[in-house]
Order: C-alpha cells, then structure tokens, then sequence
C-alpha cells in the first residue's frame, strides 16, 4: 500500500485493526492491566501501529517491511497527541 491511496485494502485493514484494538481493550479491563496504548503487529508485507485515541477512534500506521517501527511510533506521537485535541 502507498501512502495517500484510497482503496479497499486501506478501509480492510483499519477495520480489522479495530476490531483488534477492541478485543485488546476488553481483554485488558478483564484481566486489570490498564489501557491499552499501542498495538503494533508484524506481517509478511511490513507492520501496521495502531493507537488508541478517544470516544472509539483510533490512528493506524501501516508501514512497509524495510520502515522503522521505532521511527513509525515516534512521528505518530505528535499526530496522535494533535488528533487528541481535535477530537
């Protein structure tokens, strides 16, 4: 996928990392271990960083296998944080 693209495979895949986020979240209430504050997943194509924002939105990252998570998460926080105040 490319950045900017707006097609189905865009709406599956944040789709169905919400439903993950959702089961994370009530797995987490269940069992007393807080929020969940990031969700990140490996696949064969690259990574997808998921985080949580408020009233059930939720920012999603899909990254290439060559991308660096570690770089993903970091230009997500001021976005996530921006989202935050608008929401």
């Amino acid at each position: 996928m490319e950045s900017g693209t707006r097609d189905d495979r865009h709406r599956l895949v944040g789709a169905y990392q919400g439903i993950a986020l959702g089961e994370a979240q009530r797995s987490a209430a269940r069992h007393g271990a807080g929020p969940v504050r990031e969700l990140v997943s490996r696949y064969e194509q690259g990574y997808v960083i998921l985080q949580p924002l408020k009233d059930g939105y939720y920012l999603v990252l899909v990254l290439g296998s060559g991308a660096s998570v570690a770089l993903g998460r970091h230009l997500l926080g001021p976005t996530q944080a921006r989202i935050k105040r608008e929401l």
